[in-house]
């Protein structure tokens, strides 16, 4: 009996601890705000360009992303648009990069249309997006916001003159 009543500390700590796991709410009792409705009912936003994008056919294979419209005037600073498909452009852009005496190229991925690279002491993405009027080249930073620094727009005004020819 002596050594039952030793071991029943731990028995204790572990009764109350589950006392205080079912006290604080953590199996639904106690869910507040949009995580008590049912899942049916609960708030989800998703980008249209996403849902277009990720819209399969019939024969259930996956499409090649949505054309999208030319970004807004605000950004005309961070990229430019030129005519063309976008994965010969994506080639193009790449010839460009490699030749640009202080750019690194830190990864490269075609199907994103996206390059990481590194200028002027900056990191941020230089992406290609087709648009109605040809391939949106563009600056974007970490966040996936226009790059405003001042390599990024070097390198935008770079691109842009390379690609005019």
């Amino acid at each position: 009996m002596r050594q039952w009543m030793g071991g029943g500390r731990a028995v204790q700590a572990v009764v109350l601890a589950g006392v205080v796991v079912m006290a604080s709410g953590c199996f639904g009792k106690g869910a507040k705000g949009d995580f008590a409705l049912p899942a049916d009912q609960r708030p989800l936003e998703i980008p249209p360009a996403m849902v277009e994008a990720a819209t399969a056919p019939a024969g259930g294979s996956v499409t090649a992303p949505a054309v999208v419209a030319a970004p807004a005037a605000n950004v005309a600073a961070n990229g430019f648009t030129v005519p063309g498909e976008r994965d010969a452009l994506y080639a193009r852009v790449g010839q460009v990069l490699e030749g640009i005496d202080g750019l690194q190229i830190a990864s490269r991925a075609q199907l994103l249309g996206s390059y990481d690279v590194a200028y002027q002491g900056e990191n941020f993405l230089v992406r290609l997006v087709a648009v109605e009027a040809g391939v949106y080249v563009s600056a974007v930073d970490p966040r996936g916001l226009p790059a405003n620094g001042e390599g990024a727009k070097a390198l935008v005004a770079r691109l842009q003159a390379a690609l005019a020819n």
